[in-house]
């Protein structure tokens, strides 16, 4: 946004209405740290990351959004005002175009997942054997879980190395919820 070089580590601002991201430096991140900063245009993409422990979800409605795979991240998405859902997939992020009707009843009975930021935060949720993990965090933090099966993937199955980087990537969500 400005001419002062960025680092490996700074912040995102998203660019709501052309749906993207872009790195930024801390004072640029700082100035649309205000909601009503741009109108909206930009926001900061918050850093604070959380576990919701009291997540509840059943099979049935997972298999209602017709996600193939068993990781997705949900966020309201103000242009189209409703709810969105979306997968990594080795060809990027891939948009659910299902209905999400059972993803508005689970938000009905979680008042957490309802106060998220709309546009820069979401619901990050990892299907496990007996049940779910949810975390609520910044999109950006979405998108690194996307490039990290696009750049590790392989065959049908992914291949044991992109699994292992997505238990790394978990393992790094759940250190920052503590912090």
């Amino acid at each position: 946004m400005c001419a002062v070089p960025i680092g490996p580590q700074h912040q995102h601002i998203a660019d709501v209405p052309d749906h993207r991201l872009l790195c930024t430096c801390r004072p640029c991140y700082l100035l649309f740290n205000v909601e009503s900063a741009s109108r909206g245009h930009y926001r900061a993409v918050p850093e604070n990351y959380r576990f919701n422990a009291d997540f509840s979800m059943t099979s049935a409605q997972w298999e209602a959004l017709g996600i193939p795979v068993n990781l997705a991240f949900m966020f309201h998405q103000t242009d189209q005002d409703k709810h969105v859902a979306f997968y990594p997939s080795p060809g990027g992020a891939t948009e659910s175009l299902l209905d999400l009707a059972s993803w508005d009843e689970v938000v009905a009975a979680d008042p957490v997942l309802d106060g998220l930021i709309t546009d820069v935060e979401a619901v990050l949720l990892r299907r496990l054997d007996d049940g779910f993990e949810c975390y609520l965090v910044p999109i950006d933090s979405c998108y690194e879980l996307v490039g990290i099966v696009r750049q590790y993937w392989e065959g049908f199955a992914g291949g044991e190395e992109v699994w292992g980087r997505i238990d790394e990537f978990f393992a790094s969500v759940k250190e920052r919820c503590r912090g």
